[in-house]
């Protein structure tokens, strides 16, 4: 279980749906109030799915909380769908997750935990999207953050207080959680162990019948398993592309506009004048005081802060305004008063005593209007150009809101429309994934997948302000197995594996007895009178296993699974065989217990175990408050948000 939820917390959807209890759980997901009471009726399985202790989860309490999850996780991934929500099991994670918070509410009633309005008060203050100017709450805000969520102030009042006692039951479930010293060397023993062993294959193909199957039983297969063999939808993408090219005719600035962008930003083009500074604090004026007499003898600041420990910082370089905003306008003026190479100070700033040293000065003169004529010139075109390709862009758009399509609209800009080949989700070309769509359809692949149907023509840009691309989706080719006809032969394979996986199965299963007894691992094989692969003889540390990463073959994690002596079973994928693998010595490895990479393995371990207690502890709520789930009223819910008919 602990590695369940390690992992599934780790996951982008797991993010999305874990409900933490060390943040505002509430405000999160959950949009509806829990804490009714009631029995299980109604209609279509009753109105709730879940009763905990005397509270209930209504059904449309997790569909919301479902609903405002899935849109969530839309953010990250305009891709998800409820479907891939629920099929990932976000639904069943989501209803564990509100089934806990309403638990440990329960537990925390029954015991006495009661939370304030003025505490649950500080932690709405906190929320960011109902704060005003002045950082406070805002109850037009409130409002309308309330709204938002379709959730009442007296729900979310209640959820926060839930997250407090949370808060309070299990963030203490592994404070002062110690590993013995002794636990630790097995651990780290068990990490560096030497494992030797066998790991054979029996495809199936080597059981499989020579005769081929009948027509009667291919027809059955492709039934069954029509989905084994469905192709991902595909889109054919039209489109055009341009940039400001196709704007023909630009104005030229005008004096009056090159003389009006000057004086807006005359201030840019004044003298000015700024330092490069080295800042030492000090926390008493008489200590300041010592440091700048040292440096007078002709010490470095750095040198003399050094000496008493200290550092001086770089301030870079900065403005009189940006320093006076840092620190004080004093502060700030006799900066400015110093001369480069000299130290100012001592000067009282925020934190203590200042020294500054000057390291330099660097001043820019002023510029007149000549001066940088040509500069605002070209700023003020492409700002025109960009502006008109702007409206030549809301042209078209208006054009397609009238009904023109796509290609009357190439036709009349005399651009060119280019087809794609069609495209799975990820822009690859179906049956060719080595070659992409063209790089100016990267940004729109995502939209184009989204859109409803066909002919939906939409423009976007390429780049922002210089090129834009129109395109609409030419065909649409839904996800669907192919006619049994175009891929007869690989289901006349599969039918014939299938078969081949059963004997395989009994031949591995007689192997395993064989093992059992002590039988060689390649007698046993021989003895089958089958032409196999060779056995594998494996010799492996668990550090060079848990090296492999994501890479590790399913039979090899099932090798380290096993104990010394063992031999176990492993079907491979889609009927290609059977593996049997056993495990004849792990040797453990010898670790130092003056080994300094024990500490960081007591800390890891201490964090698997502090997990465990801290689900352990949220089951024993459960048990104690008593929770009773729903399924009907569960499945009804779940058809509804699939759009389906209950």
């Amino acid at each position: 279980m602990l590695t369940f939820f390690r992992n599934f917390f780790s996951s982008k959807l797991g993010i999305g749906v874990t409900m933490g209890f060390l943040v505002l759980i509430a405000v999160a997901f959950a949009g509806g109030d829990i804490a009714n009471t009631g029995q299980f009726g109604g209609v279509a399985g009753g109105d709730r799915v879940a009763t905990v202790g005397k509270a209930r989860i209504d059904n449309a309490d997790l569909e919301r909380a479902a609903t405002n999850a899935v849109e969530q996780l839309r953010q990250d991934d305009p891709k998800m769908t409820m479907k891939t929500f629920i099929d990932r099991g976000g639904l069943e994670q989501l209803l564990t997750n509100l089934i806990d918070l309403a638990a440990v509410r329960e537990f925390g009633e029954r015991h006495g935990i009661h939370i304030g309005d003025r505490l649950i008060d500080s932690e709405i203050a906190k929320i960011p999207a109902v704060q005003g100017p002045n950082g406070k709450v805002d109850d037009r805000l409130y409002q309308a953050f309330l709204n938002q969520r379709g959730i009442s102030d007296a729900a979310l009042r209640r959820q926060i207080a839930e997250m407090l006692v949370a808060r309070q039951l299990l963030t203490s479930a592994n404070i002062g959680l110690t590993v013995p010293q002794e636990s630790a060397l097995r651990y780290a023993g068990l990490a560096t162990e030497q494992r030797t062993g066998s790991i054979a294959i029996l495809p199936s193909a080597a059981f499989a019948p020579k005769a081929p199957p009948s027509e009667a039983e291919v027809a059955a297969w492709y039934a069954k398993n029509g989905k084994d063999y469905q192709l991902p939808e595909r889109r054919t993408l039209r489109y055009v592309t341009f940039d400001d090219s196709v704007v023909k005719s630009v104005p030229a600035p005008t004096e009056a506009e090159i003389a009006a962008r000057y004086q807006a930003n005359k201030a840019e083009y004044a003298a000015s004048e700024s330092r490069r500074i080295t800042q030492l604090v000090v926390p008493t004026e008489a200590a300041a005081r010592a440091i700048l007499a040292e440096t007078a003898t002709g010490k470095s600041l750095d040198a003399v802060a050094g000496a008493k420990g200290l550092t001086a910082a770089s301030l870079g370089t900065l403005t009189r305004e940006a320093l006076s905003a840092q620190s004080s306008k004093s502060v700030a003026d006799a900066a400015f008063a110093a001369p480069a190479g000299k130290v100012a100070g001592p000067l009282k700033g925020p934190l203590g005593w200042l020294l500054l040293r000057i390291d330099a000065v660097e001043g820019k003169p002023a510029r007149t209007l000549d001066q940088v004529r040509g500069e605002l010139s070209a700023q003020i075109a492409v700002e025109k150009r960009r502006t008109a390709l702007t409206e030549f862009s809301a042209g078209i758009e208006e054009e397609f809101d009238n009904g023109a399509a796509l290609s009357d609209v190439a036709a009349k800009l005399g651009l060119t429309l280019s087809t794609t080949q069609p495209l799975t989700a990820d822009g690859r070309v179906f049956g060719n994934p080595q070659q992409a769509a063209p790089e100016v359809l990267a940004r729109v692949i995502q939209t184009a997948f989204l859109m409803e149907g066909e002919n939906q023509a939409q423009l976007a840009e390429v780049v922002p302000g210089k090129q834009f691309v129109v395109f609409d989706v030419g065909r649409i080719e839904t996800s669907a197995p192919p006619p049994l006809a175009q891929i007869r032969q690989a289901v006349e394979v599969d039918v014939q594996l299938s078969k081949g996986a059963i004997a395989a199965k009994a031949a591995a299963q007689k192997v395993e007895a064989a093992l059992r007894k002590g039988t060689d691992i390649s007698a046993a094989l021989a003895s089958l009178g089958v032409a196999l692969p060779p056995v594998d003889q494996v010799s492996m540390n668990r550090q060079q296993y848990q090296g492999m990463g994501q890479q590790v073959p399913p039979p090899l994690t099932v090798f380290f699974a096993t104990q010394k002596g063992g031999v176990r079973l492993l079907g491979a994928p889609r009927n290609r065989g059977w593996y049997v693998v056993q495990v004849r010595d792990i040797v453990p490895g010898k670790v130092d217990p003056a080994d300094p990479r024990l500490a960081g393995l007591k800390q890891n371990v201490s964090g698997e175990m502090g997990e465990e207690y801290f689900q352990q502890l949220r089951a024993a709520m459960r048990k104690e408050v008593g929770v009773k789930r729903n399924e009907t009223a569960l499945a009804a819910v779940r058809r509804r948000l699939l759009g389906q008919q209950n």
